[in-house]
Order: C-alpha cells, then sequence, then structure tokens
C-alpha cells in the first residue's frame, strides 16, 4: 500500500503542486524507493593505535535510494545518517552512535572519530567488539526512511575520553582524585576542605574514567568538582547550571557550578569517557 504524503505548505507545496491550483489540496503519492547498498573499505578486524589519531581506519559509500513519487524521481536532497552499534544491540540500544551526513554518498572515519564513537557507547578499551554498522535514508522532516544492508566489524578500541580524568597526564592516570566543593555541601568553599570534610567529599574511584560519591546535600547552593586540594585551575564545571540530576561537564575554571538537587543523601556519579554527570536521590 502506498505511503501518503500530505505536503500542504511551505516548500513542498510551491515544489509539489501544479503551478496555479492554489485553492487545492495537492496530495503525493510515495511509490517507493531503493535501499542503500552499503560496503566498507575493509572489514578485517582492526587494533585502533591512539599514536595514529588522524589516520583514516573505514571508509564507508553507499548508494543513492532514488526517492520515487507519483510527480517523479525525488528532487529533494536526500539525508544520511551513519548508525553505529554493538551486535545484537539491533540498533536500538541506549548506546547507538550517530552521524549525521546531508547529502553526501560517502564519509570516511579516522581513528579517532571509530574511538570516538566506542568511547561514548562505554566499550572497554583493549578488548576486542563486534561493531555493526548501516545507513540510514530519509528526506525532509526524517520522512520514509530507508536502511542500508549492515557491515559488520570487530575493533578494538584504546582508552580514550571526552572530558580528561584526574590524574597525571598521559596513558595512565593512576593517581587520580576528586573532590566536591561548594555551598551544596557541608564543607562549603574552602579549598582545600577542612576536615573532616576533606574525606566525606572526596570521590571513590571506581576505574579511570568514573567515579562515584554518596554526600548529604544543602538544599540550595552549589559545587565544583577539583581533583587537587587547593587548585582552582584544574577543576570540573557543569556546562548546564540548571541540570541538577544529569548534564554534562567539562574541565575548566569557569562557571557554570553544578546545582544541588536539594537536601538529603544522593550518588553522584561522574563518567569522564562520556563527559557526562548523574545524581541520584537515595
Amino acid at each position: 500500500m502506498k505511503n501518503l504524503i500530505k505536503l500542504l505548505s511551505g516548500t513542498f507545496l510551491l515544489a509539489l503542486a501544479f503551478a496555479g491550483c492554489t485553492k487545492d489540496e495537492h496530495r503525493v503519492y510515495y511509490e517507493g524507493g531503493t535501499a542503500p547498498a552499503l560496503t566498507a573499505s575493509s572489514t578485517a578486524a582492526q587494533v585502533l593505535d591512539r599514536n595514529t589519531p588522524n589516520n583514516v581506519a573505514l571508509t564507508l559509500r553507499w548508494t543513492n535510494p532514488d526517492y520515487v513519487f507519483t510527480t517523479g524521481v525525488s528532487s529533494q536532497d536526500v539525508n544520511y545518517i551513519l548508525q553505529v552499534d554493538t551486535t545484537g544491540g539491533n540498533f536500538a540500544s541506549p548506546k547507538l552512535q550517530e552521524k549525521s551526513i546531508p547529502k553526501e554518498l560517502s564519509t570516511s572515519l579516522t581513528v579517532k572519530d571509530l574511538n570516538l564513537f566506542f568511547t561514548k557507547m562505554e566499550l572497554a578499551p583493549s578488548v576486542t567488539h563486534n561493531i555493526d554498522f548501516r545507513i540510514k535514508a530519509t528526506l525532509l522532516n526524517n520522512s520514509v526512511p530507508l536502511y542500508s544492508n549492515v557491515i559488520k566489524i570487530v575493533f578494538t578500541p584504546y582508552l580514550d575520553f571526552v572530558v580528561e580524568p584526574p590524574g597525571t597526564a598521559g596513558a595512565v592516570y593512576t593517581d587520580g582524585n576528586l573532590w566536591i566543593v561548594g555551598d551544596a555541601a557541608a564543607g562549603g568553599w574552602n579549598n582545600p576542605l577542612n576536615a573532616p570534610y576533606d574525606a566525606s567529599q572526596k570521590f571513590t574511584r571506581i576505574s579511570v574514567t568514573k567515579y562515584q560519591l554518596t554526600i548529604n546535600f544543602n538544599a540550595t547552593g552549589g559545587y565544583k568538582l577539583v581533583q587537587t586540594m587547593g587548585v582552582w585551575s584544574t577543576q570540573y564545571h557543569a556546562l548546564d547550571g540548571t541540570a541538577k540530576f544529569s548534564g554534562d561537564f567539562e574541565k575548566r575554571d569557569s562557571d557554570p557550578q553544578f546545582p544541588s538537587p536539594g537536601a538529603g543523601l544522593h550518588k553522584v556519579e561522574v563518567n569522564f569517557a562520556t563527559g557526562k554527570y548523574t545524581v541520584t536521590k537515595l
């Protein structure tokens, strides 16, 4: 059965309506298209090398889906989205990664591009992972999507992060510490924190890129994350000063502060691999 697209306004009405018929509702029927055929420069397993981040690791190419309507072959621009997921995720997992590629029929991904996908997917470094790639083609407003075949490749990512974690800069990061400082917490804005807050407001290091703290917050106020007591220049701050329970952060001596989530006991989780934090009331 044909998919009906009602083009009622703007550019589509001008492009697809018959000239001079301004009072009628014009209906254009989608007659079909061809799913893009996706190919890869190589499907061999790859171990990504952090020493060559700008090298092209993978080039993907695909065919035009040739959208057809009752008015003929569509002249609209086709938008393409590269979708990346782990095998078995079926492009529906919460960690699905996407890259928009308007109009083009190919994309080249560097070592850094691929590793950033895998970092955001929270895939363990130095371990092999089965990865699926496909292309989603759409017209304006994400209409009439067509999906390509799936390309499967095995990758071994390296340790990377969206925000540099605490510790000595380099490949190891073995000595990282992290504290909450601010008037949203009992220790206030003292930096360094006075005892006992230097202990009670210190995060537990779960891994190189994950830190966790259970803390009683005050009802109001804000806080920042400090990795060296007495030093503000290497602090972490929120990108949105209104995001109480989750959001993005960066490493810089700047505002806005992380806002208090409200009075009571909370768990704060900071993920440097993804550059995101979450706060959960306990």
